[in-house]
């Protein structure tokens, strides 16, 4: 299996996992793309937070706009996940309370939380 093949691999277990916690009937592929696009609006948008280029308010607007779109997406409650507003790490987690109710469905980071929308590219 060459690095692309087990990086859809990857993604599709993930979509795998999320639709066996929430059916969304969304195709596997398909889920994670929506998600991990989402994902990646949101880690810019902490980005500019945290660089000072956006204020508080501007950032919890927009975060919650998004986490809309994730719950939209997942057909579930926003208190299931939260919106990390430091950039080193994913922007969307799972709460620590869900994550830990569905461990065995979890791609979890270094902290123990559930990640949404994980990246699954090798980096180089």
């Amino acid at each position: 299996m060459n690095k692309k093949e087990k990086m859809y691999n990857q993604i599709d277990q993930h979509g795998q996992r999320l639709n066996n916690l929430f059916f969304t009937g969304i195709d596997n592929i398909e889920l994670c793309k929506k998600l991990f696009r989402l994902e990646n609006k949101a880690h810019s948008l902490a980005e500019s937070y945290c660089n000072g280029y956006i204020q508080h308010e501007e950032f919890e607007k927009e975060s919650d706009d998004l986490l809309d779109k994730v719950a939209s997406i997942l057909g579930t409650d926003l208190d299931i996940y939260m919106i990390n507003d430091d950039p080193r790490g994913y922007a969307f987690k799972f709460t620590q309370k869900f994550t830990n109710e569905n461990i065995e469905n979890m791609y979890r980071d270094l902290g123990g939380y559930g990640i949404v929308a994980p990246d699954f590219r090798e980096v180089a």
